[in-house]
């Protein structure tokens, strides 16, 4: 069933607008939820690499669930799809809140964010025309880095000042997201199957998985983001660690607040990206890409505060620049193949088997001995090799 396309529809229609909603509070819920359940673990005196795993109980859905949320997202109603996903991430917050071991309820949490995201993403190539992408893109990221600062600053005071009320305090605003959910027009499904067996399923993945291997862009943009958004979520949980040693400060809301802090420089990002690149240029994003692993290397010696403030800012600012052209790309390619939901499904899978690796690789370091110093330097320096050696094999390819 072929989609219908809002060619030169606004970005700011009633749908858009339910959408950008429903994606800033859920977000907002999710960077809140996070934190307060580190300072959860923190108060029942759980091992320091048990705050890691936090993520790792997140993201194993993304991975294991890969098959089925790209179908179940283009299989019914985008809108209805992210509602369903939303109460999944009500469940799991209000389980935490209950009493249920965090590790245990965000994984819960984990199933209804995999579910998500591909209806988020792939709806936007519902209701804007191609020449919009770009732009529809910077909004809905633009709205979460604001959803991920105010998250996480106010996730960090609410538990600094009631982890019980921090956590009811979740449960209300993911209420508040599902109700912006049914204000989501009703589009028909894209890529409806015949068949809801999982084996028919994980064909249906694998095939689509190989179809966009296979395309040059799809292939760029899977492998880019991968890094970025590994890197992004191993950087999050390094603030916890790294605070307390180099800026000698150890409550929750500090390392909350710098979370945020490379929210902002996200924006600034995104918001230059939809001013200076789109589908045809893209290649401007990859020297901001370059620039992240850099910039985390000399991030790891800074010790004041103004300094932190500022790199923060800056890689937040080269990460913005660098993905969201990249996200555009596939959900362009993907709605071209195998459809944006299954696009949206596959890229969760590579870059969250990227962040399950990544901070897997933080936790055995830290559980080694090794300095948040010398890890964080080691861990810029990955990110370097990575984005560089993906922006000479994308450069060399297109000469």
């Amino acid at each position: 069933m072929t989609i219908p396309n809002f060619k030169g529809g606004s970005l700011f229609s009633r749908g858009m607008i339910a959408v950008l909603a429903a994606q800033f509070l859920s977000a907002l819920a999710d960077n809140a939820l996070l934190f307060a359940a580190i300072a959860l673990l923190k108060s029942q005196q759980a091992a320091t690499w048990q705050t890691p795993l936090l993520q790792e109980a997140f993201v194993l859905a993304f991975i294991l669930l890969a098959p089925f949320v790209g179908p179940f997202a283009d299989y019914i109603p985008k809108g209805r799809a992210m509602l369903l996903a939303n109460a999944m991430k009500l469940i799991g917050a209000a389980m935490m809140l209950s009493g249920a071991h965090p590790l245990l309820a965000y994984s819960l949490v984990g199933i209804g964010a995999a579910a998500y995201s591909p209806a988020k993403y792939g709806i936007l190539r519902d209701l804007v025309s191609v020449d919009k992408l770009v732009k529809a893109n910077s909004l809905i990221e633009g709205s979460t880095i604001v959803a991920i600062l105010l998250g996480a600053v106010l996730g960090g005071m609410l538990a600094d000042w009631s982890v019980q009320g921090a956590l009811t305090s979740v449960v209300g605003v993911y209420l508040l997201a599902a109700l912006s959910n049914l204000l989501i027009p009703r589009l028909p499904a894209e890529h409806p199957l015949t068949q809801l067996s999982p084996v028919v399923l994980v064909k249906d993945f694998a095939r689509a998985l190989r179809t966009l291997i296979r395309n040059r862009d799809a292939r760029f943009s899977l492998l880019g983001t991968s890094i970025f958004w590994g890197a992004g979520s191993t950087l999050r949980f390094l603030l916890v660690a790294w605070v307390p040693v180099a800026l000698l400060i150890t409550d929750n809301t500090v390392p909350a607040t710098l979370s945020g802090v490379v929210a902002i420089g996200i924006a600034l990002g995104a918001a230059a990206a939809a001013r200076f690149v789109n589908l045809h240029n893209v290649n401007r994003a990859l020297p901001a890409g370059i620039a992240i692993g850099l910039l985390i290397m000399l991030f790891a010696h800074v010790t004041s505060m103004p300094a932190t403030i500022a790199m923060l800012i800056l890689i937040g600012a080269c990460g913005g620049f660098y993905v969201v052209p990249l996200n555009a790309l596939l959900q362009e390619r993907g709605h071209e193949t195998v459809g944006a939901g299954h696009a949206i499904a596959v890229q969760n899978f590579f870059e969250n088997l990227t962040m399950l690796l990544m901070i897997g690789v933080y936790v055995l370091l830290i559980k080694s001995g090794i300095s948040v110093v010398t890890a964080a330097t080691g861990f810029g320096a990955l990110v370097l090799v990575g984005i560089g050696f993906l922006a000479w094999w994308r450069l060399a390819r297109s000469e």
